[in-house]
């Protein structure tokens, strides 16, 4: 398989799409859970890291870099890596900002790792790799839905009363 970098318009589109798509699956739980960062965040998130990721492998020849020299693009680290790797300290606040202690409590966790998550489901489909993106997505929200079920502190700590909505 030939690495091509260069995307035109088609497939970034696509690329997109799935992106929002998967976002929305993700999502899903922390909307039927009832919190604020629910669907719409987590396709926003994966499509927002989808978009960067894009940007980035694109970079080097959209400012005219000669595709014969791209090995060492790539091994320096110019342009384009430390774009997609940004993407993590972004997110990273922006789940900060989802995060709040109450007392003893602290709320928000769950949401903020959804948050987290979509946003490498993002950044994996906007770097071409639809099928693990995919799987992860299953996995995640399959994940999500199963320990919120089993009440897994129960296992962990018996007699311990958790309160259910401190995620």
């Amino acid at each position: 398989m030939e690495f091509s970098p260069m995307l035109t318009f088609e497939p970034m589109a696509v690329r997109l799409l799935i992106a929002i798509a998967l976002g929305a699956i993700i999502g899903l739980e922390r909307e039927l859970v009832g919190k604020d960062a629910g669907i719409r965040t987590a396709m926003l998130v994966a499509a927002g890291a989808c978009m960067f990721a894009m940007m980035s492998i694109t970079l080097p020849y959209i400012v005219s870099i000669d595709p014969a020299n791209l090995p060492d693009v790539m091994a320096r680290n110019s342009g384009f890596l430390p774009m997609a790797a940004n993407i993590v300290v972004g997110i990273g606040f922006l789940g900060a900002g989802i995060i709040i202690k109450n007392d003893h409590h602290v709320r928000g966790l769950t949401t903020a790792a959804v948050v987290w998550a979509a946003a490498a489901v993002g950044t994996a489909v906007g770097l071409g790799l639809e099928s693990f993106a995919a799987f992860a997505t299953i996995l995640i929200t399959l994940l999500l839905y199963i320990l919120r079920r089993i009440k897994l502190y129960e296992f962990i700590r018996p007699g311990h009363k958790v309160d259910e909505n401190a995620e």
